[in-house]
């Protein structure tokens, strides 16, 4: 709102349907707002919102948080049975799919505070049931200085958010980038084809681990300003960074979590340091080689909507995991993950993490990506199994790699090949769909490298 008075014609938002400037953006949000105060809903009231277009999406959310109520962010894609099955579990006041309804009139007067309960969204994890985590404002807004800082953004910066904004990295990056009075590009999906046009004018990126690479060839092939990527939501490997610098463009990256927020940055590929306000606390048991990383943050979320469990846990010193693994650490140490707790596999009596195997076998020649999972064995109690996405990948290559970098117990034992990985809307691989498609058994996506 502070942009809209101070630059009202600079570009807000640039979405499938065209651009709104940052007045336009205002005054749709405070009239959507003004129908929602209208409808007599409660402060804190729980609005469904679920526009294919993000640019509606954007202006809902703006609208929610204007009038005071809290704005759950579904997912547009959803079958009418999934959406009545997740809606059947949170206490939903009223929902919109459509761009949301305006209403002229005087200006809503509720004063947006910190501790509001301002966004709320579903993360589906590695197990694929949905669960909605609710943020105050200040855990989200608290922290734009600290990446605005960090990544350098500003109002003279175009952002490219290539994803859905239902999911909470791409969700952030937008916000962000309208409180930092910055034109936020929003496609609401990745798009390949437009890359080449998107790269042209973006000077910033948010952007997962995986997608690098395609926005790196589109710079190089198109040109373009862009200067900084920040990526989240999977490791990144040191060649992608030496990739990105080779172009120009600088990375940030970050681990952090939707329940979680911001955790640790790296700046510099020198590895991952607490991001600012952040407490690290890697519990390791008595004879144990990794813990769980336990973080003490002002961006911590309030927890699940509705009573919902999830890997989300608290003690009660404020500290919160979702049971993701790390080496032992100190303060002053680099955070070393390694994977998340449940989608460790056992096997034979050894602990294998399935990210240090994908870490090695991404490297063979023909794979664009790999998810590796534990499946049953009558002996070991599990084997570790590679899933390969990559049309020259062969195992013949997948094997010598693994050979040379990997100990006996982590070398996968069951090879298949798909044309393309199940993913999460944030485009990390979907690890439990993929192992529920192995258990089933047939699955004609699936099939075995010989």
């Amino acid at each position: 709102m502070r942009h809209a008075s101070a630059s009202p014609g600079r570009i807000a938002v640039s979405g499938p349907g065209g651009d709104l400037t940052y007045a336009e953006l205002a005054a749709r949000a405070g009239r959507a707002a003004r129908r929602l105060r209208d409808e007599g809903l409660a402060d804190g009231a729980l609005v469904a919102v679920a526009q294919a277009d993000p640019v509606a999406l954007l202006v809902a959310v703006l609208a929610a948080d204007l009038a005071g109520v809290t704005p759950l962010l579904c997912d547009h894609a959803w079958s009418e049975e999934r959406r009545a099955q997740v809606m059947a579990a949170v206490p939903v006041a009223a929902g919109f799919d459509a761009p949301m309804p305006e209403a002229d009139g005087p200006p809503v007067r509720h004063l947006p505070g910190p501790d509001d309960l301002t966004w709320a969204c579903f993360s589906s994890g590695s197990t694929g049931r949905p669960r909605a985590v609710v943020r105050r404002r200040a855990s989200w807004t608290g922290s734009f200085a600290h990446l605005d800082a960090l990544a350098g953004i500003g109002p003279d910066d175009v952002v490219l958010i290539p994803g859905p904004l239902v999911s909470s990295l791409y969700g952030f990056a937008a916000v962000h980038a309208l409180a930092a009075g910055a034109t936020a590009v929003v496609p609401g999906r990745w798009s390949p084809g437009a890359l080449a046009e998107q790269s042209r004018r973006a000077t910033v990126v948010h952007v997962v681990p995986h997608r690098l690479t395609a926005v790196l060839d589109a710079v190089r092939a198109a040109g373009g300003p862009l200067r900084t990527a920040v990526v989240g939501g999977a490791a990144l490997d040191a060649a992608a960074r030496i990739a990105a610098g080779a172009a120009g463009v600088r990375v940030v990256s970050y681990y952090g979590a939707t329940e979680l927020s911001f955790v640790a940055v790296d700046v510099a590929g020198s590895g991952l340091r607490p991001f600012p306000g952040v407490e690290i606390d890697v519990r390791v048991p008595p004879g144990q080689d990794l813990g769980e990383v336990w973080v003490r943050s002002p961006w911590l979320c309030e927890g699940y909507l509705a009573g919902a469990t999830g890997p989300l846990r608290r003690d009660d010193d404020g500290w919160m995991t979702v049971g993701d693994l790390a080496e032992p650490y100190r303060p002053g140490d680099v955070l070393r993950l390694r994977g998340r707790g449940d989608g460790a596999i056992q096997t034979g009596g050894a602990t294998v993490v399935p990210e240090d195997v994908e870490e090695v076998l991404r490297k063979a020649p023909g794979v664009d990506d790999v998810v590796v999972v534990g499946t049953p064995h009558p002996y070991l109690g599990a084997v570790v199994t590679a899933v390969v996405e990559g049309e020259g990948a062969s195992r013949t290559a997948l094997e010598a790699v693994a050979r040379a970098e990997l100990d006996p117990a982590q070398r996968p034992r069951r090879w298949y090949a798909a044309a393309s990985l199940p993913r999460t809307p944030t485009g990390k691989p979907a690890r439990g769909l993929v192992a529920a498609r192995l258990a089933a058994g047939g699955d004609p996506g699936l099939r075995r490298l010989g």
